[in-house]
């Protein structure tokens, strides 16, 4: 192919960087005047959206993969043709690419299963699912602090209107707890963010990534304060104890495809803090370098610790599977701060495997109790801790022919129970391999020197947390599906467990292309880990139409 032509694939490429922002915002935009009655015309539309939405992050991912962070001006898009970072500019690299992949894919599944039932129980479902979608895209793509405030108070509205679709007294009340702590955060974002600019008069990151070394003490100090400020709300996102309380009860309170969508919000937090982690305050940042790392390591292990008592006290999967996130942001937060290198790669396997994971099990979960009796789970606990109280009955046959549904939802729950306890051999025990082999894959020949307390305590969390997963859905899925207390069949229509199979499909997928996989975030690691190449590529982009 021609130069000419190689460039002109390239400025075509370079225009669907926008499209993943654009495409949900006009579709929510054409939803909200259509009529309520036609829920399934809407909910066409918004999965024809989502699908294109998809498609378009399919591409994004092969175009971030060849152009590679040394390639000038590839994967910058610049608004209005102002270049940064004097103008608005959208970032594409690998990590992103993967992030709008992976929202795209959960907004499919969730769209999917809600058209079963679910989108019929509150107004503007599927407007509001896709003004969701184009926050968390915006927040993934943006190279400025300041739009990154816009997408995520975006995103942060939508969520809002879908953590209260259906109704209900106990989702008003997590709605209510969900809607004050975020707009504390928010407010902690505008004030960071503001003394981000008086110290340094940029938000662009990558442009705050070449001026940080060089900041007098006393603007250094500033913007330390800033960062701190924006730490606080990401984490509350994230989820880190102790800014995590509000978060199990609303992820359970939550109807099943907002919950499976909400799996990916968490991430947001997590996303974040690795971009400002390893742009801003990496080894380029001077004093700076590394700032708030140790934070993170005690914040990450407290979340796992948590966590992990909590899946251990959860009696109601719904609860289970919110501590569950938990679980996954503290790992990933620790590993952020613990720093080596190595761990890095492992870390994003992990993010995308427990994200996928923890989504279909919030559309299982429904599907499993539909048939379940109000307050099985009490009269459990009761018949464990005092027994069964028809011990004098004769015992009849042994063996329960087990219906084909149940066959089905007990196959994608045990499923389930694999990867959250990362046994092997699928993709949650190859991430959290990965993550540990990192840690412990020292320059230095006498390993118990180079390792610190803090890695050895990271390492035995991360063991100890599969365990207690383990134990707690073992013990909740004897109740359900061994020895369950009588309740009716539950009816499971096509279009609601297809979700749940697509979503459990790609993480055996995953673990089966675990080499490629591993090599993708491997060089996503790479890129991530050299922030002045990626602050060259933002800032020489050239203009369009000029050189």
């Amino acid at each position: 192919m021609s130069t000419e032509g190689s460039s002109a694939v390239t400025d075509w490429l370079q225009h669907l960087l926008i499209l993943p922002i654009l495409v949900p915002l006009a579709t929510a935009a054409v939803l909200i005047p259509i009529n309520e009655r036609d829920r399934t015309l809407k909910g066409v539309i918004g999965f024809a959206s989502t699908l294109v939405v998809f498609i378009i992050t399919m591409i994004l991912i092969r175009f971030a993969a060849a152009s590679g962070s040394g390639a000038p001006g590839a994967g910058v898009y610049q608004l209005g043709n102002w270049p940064a970072p004097f103008g608005i500019v959208l970032v594409l690299d690998r990590l992103s690419a993967l992030m709008l992949c992976l929202t795209s894919g959960l907004a499919l599944a969730a769209q999917v299963y809600s058209m079963a039932r679910w989108h019929t129980a509150g107004h503007h479902f599927h407007s509001l699912l896709q003004l969701l979608l184009a926050g968390l895209n915006g927040a993934f793509l943006t190279g400025d602090l300041f739009n990154l405030f816009v997408f995520f108070e975006m995103m942060l509205a939508a969520s809002y209107g879908l953590l209260l679709h259906g109704s209900g007294p106990v989702r008003v009340k997590a709605g209510l707890h969900y809607i004050a702590i975020n707009l504390a955060a928010s407010s902690l974002f505008l004030i960071g963010v503001s003394l981000i600019y008086g110290a340094t008069g940029t938000l662009n990151m990558a442009d705050l990534a070449t001026k940080l070394a060089t900041l007098a003490p006393e603007n250094r100090q500033l913007v330390e304060t800033g960062a701190a400020l924006l730490g606080i709300a990401f984490l509350v996102k994230a989820g880190m104890w102790p800014l995590s309380f509000w978060l199990p009860t609303a992820y359970a309170a939550a109807t099943p495809p907002v919950a499976a969508v909400f799996a990916i919000l968490t991430k947001v937090g997590i996303y974040i803090i690795i971009r400002l982690n390893l742009l801003i305050f990496g080894t380029a940042a001077g004093a700076s370098a590394g700032f708030g790392q140790s934070w993170l390591v005690v914040g990450g292990m407290l979340t796992i610790t948590f966590g992990a008592i909590g899946v251990l006290a959860s009696q109601a999967m719904g609860r289970l599977a919110g501590y569950s996130v938990l679980v996954s942001s503290g790992t990933l937060l620790a590993a952020i701060g613990l720093g080596h290198q190595g761990m890095l790669a492992g870390a994003l396997f992990y993010l995308v495997s427990s994200t996928l994971t923890i989504s279909a099990f919030f559309l299982l979960i429904e599907l499993v109790e539909r048939g379940r009796d109000a307050g099985a789970d009490v009269l459990a606990v009761t018949m464990e801790a005092y027994g069964d109280f028809d011990e004098d009955e004769e015992e009849e046959e042994v063996g329960v022919a087990i219906p084909g549904t149940m066959a089905v939802l007990g196959l994608c729950f045990c499923l389930c129970a694999v990867l959250l306890a990362g046994l092997p051999p699928l993709s949650g025990f190859i991430a959290k391999f990965a993550i540990m082999r990192g840690l412990l894959d020292m320059p230095n020949t006498d390993l118990a020197s180079a390792m610190t307390a803090a890695d050895w305590t990271y390492v035995a969390l991360l063991i100890l947390s599969g365990l207690a997963a383990m134990i707690a859905m073992n013990r909740i899925g004897i109740r359900t599906f061994w020895a369950s207390i009588e309740g009716t069949l539950p009816r499971v229509v096509i279009i609601e467990i297809t979700p749940v199979a697509v979503l459990l499909g790609a993480c055996i997928f995953l673990s089966l292309q675990a080499g490629p996989a591993m090599r993708y975030m491997q060089a996503t690691a790479d890129d991530l880990l050299s922030p002045l190449a990626h602050s060259e590529r933002v800032l020489s982009a050239p203009r369009a139409g000029g050189r």
